[in-house]
């Protein structure tokens, strides 16, 4: 049987169980977890996949909601990564009006409901081929928790997890179904405390040191420093502790920062940057400081191979189908934004500048509210200035991601909008629109040795002779939470 044929059947296949994979995506929307607290999700997933004949690890990397499912024997192994947590106080109800299931409840206003999702069908149907053509290798599904501001792939990068990959191949929804050439920026938080001694401030200032006024010193210098950095680095902070009483020299104080830089060997650079302007303001003040770093990403290497094995495969699947409710329902929901968010087909082209033929496309779909056609990357030689733990896996492993129509074209980005698409209809078909991406394009990978070869040259070229180095310290461990009764 040829590949196209084998593709076919597999796709079938793929639709034929579509209901086993939307049921769990629904499962985890109706129970929404946000970061270190995704024990209904990891377990939902960790069970499916073992029932599945998955062999399955839990508690890898030191974090109790994470785990690692595999199948197959030999070369090449397939890494599928998944995602499943929640965002804080966006519930929302499956309507295309705003209201909370729950005052205050979390929301997957991300969409990694269907994110992990999706990875875990493709992992399966991957499976099933393997096993129908006896074919050599492994798909290993990773879930990976705490995107959202944890950084789970970065604990795993840390502990070797991925490094026998010889590709990994991830989804994120959006508004649109297209491939990503382009990086991320690398991000660092750290949280700066200083402590001095405190004294009344009227009777006997002399004998206080002030912890706040390294504080403020600190951020005047910080402030400075941002005419001595590259465009595009991004210098954030807030005070998140300034004393207890003004009439008391105060004893600590602290400082939140978070740095962006394109680069993630210059955001190393920046990083050490602060942390000597800390020193001379503890200096200045008689006062003593030390760091906790919260999180650190580094920016995410796109795979431009991947990328276009991707795209063809959408392109093999065809447009994704809204029905008129589908499109009413989106019509509403992006009537609730005003705004440029009403322009967002402009805005992207705006963003992106793509090419002339490529603009043309695009522009073609400028007033639809859902977008179902397959688009070739846009953000080619961009490094967008949002942050993600993928960068840490895309410095580890050659890296393909594809995005997919899952919300409607004006949407804010973790919205209540993305929530009320994310557990219905128009979510689950741009999710299994990217499960059948996946697993076609593994079995790309699988069945010609070309395409590693390529995928590898391709990420080696990108790496030019660097080694991934990990940006947390080698201390830090996870937070480990226990399941709320």
């Amino acid at each position: 049987m040829s590949l196209e044929n084998e593709k076919r059947e597999l796709l079938n296949w793929i639709e034929d169980n579509r209901s086993r994979f939307i049921g769990m995506s629904d499962q985890i929307w109706e129970n929404p977890e946000i970061l270190w607290e995704e024990f209904f999700a990891s377990g939902l997933q960790a069970d499916f996949l073992e029932k599945d004949g998955f062999t399955v690890t839990r508690d890898v990397a030191g974090m109790n909601t994470a785990f690692i499912a595999e199948w197959g024997e030999g070369k090449p192994i397939i890494g599928l990564i998944g995602e499943y947590d929640a965002l804080p106080g966006l519930s929302q109800k499956k309507q295309s009006s705003k209201e909370a299931v729950k005052e205050g409840g979390h929301g997957h206003g991300c969409g990694h409901n269907m994110l992990g999702t999706a990875s875990v069908g493709a992992a399966v149907a991957v499976k099933k081929w393997l096993q129908d053509s006896g074919a050599s290798g492994r798909v290993r599904y990773y879930g990976c928790p705490a995107e959202e501001g944890g950084g789970g792939k970065v604990f795993m990068a840390r502990d070797g997890l991925f490094d026998d990959l010889d590709c990994a191949l991830t989804y994120h929804p959006a508004s649109t179904n297209i491939t990503s050439k382009g990086s991320t920026v690398a991000i660092v938080s750290s949280h700066f405390r200083f402590k001095g001694v405190a004294a009344h401030a009227g009777g006997t200032p002399h004998l206080g040191r002030s912890a706040l006024d390294a504080v403020e010193l600190m951020n005047v210098a910080a402030n400075y420093l941002r005419e001595h950095v590259l465009d595009g680095t991004r210098i954030q902070y807030i005070i998140t502790d300034g004393g207890q009483a003004a009439n008391i020299v105060p004893e600590t104080a602290a400082v939140e920062y978070i740095l962006r830089a394109d680069k993630t060997d210059y955001l190393k650079d920046v990083a050490e940057r602060l942390r000597n302007i800390a020193k001379g303001a503890a200096l200045m003040t008689d006062t003593k400081f030390e760091e906790e770093v919260q999180i650190a990403y580094s920016g995410k290497m796109a795979n431009h191979t991947l990328g276009e094995l991707l795209f063809e495969n959408m392109e093999f699947i065809g447009a994704i189908e809204f029905t008129e409710d589908e499109i009413a329902y989106a019509q509403e929901i992006n009537d609730s934004f005003p705004g440029e968010n009403k322009d967002y087909i402009q805005a992207a082209i705006d963003y992106y500048k793509p090419s002339a033929e490529l603009k043309e496309m695009v522009l073609a779909h400028k007033d639809k509210p859902l977008i179902g056609v397959n688009f070739p990357a846009i953000d080619e030689g961009m490094t967008l200035k949002g942050a993600t733990d993928v960068g840490d896996l895309s410095l580890v492993t050659p890296t393909g991601e594809v995005y997919t129509a899952c919300f409607p074209t004006g949407a804010p980005g973790h919205s209540w909008a993305n929530v009320a698409t994310g557990g219905m209809s128009i979510g689950h078909k741009g999710m299994m629109h990217a499960a059948k991406a996946m697993a076609l394009t593994a079995l790309d990978l699988y069945s010609d040795p070309k395409y590693i070869q390529a995928v590898r040259a391709d990420f080696d070229k990108s790496m030019n002779g660097k080694k991934y180095e990990c940006p947390i310290p080698d201390d830090q461990q996870p937070p480990r939470l226990e399941p709320k009764s």
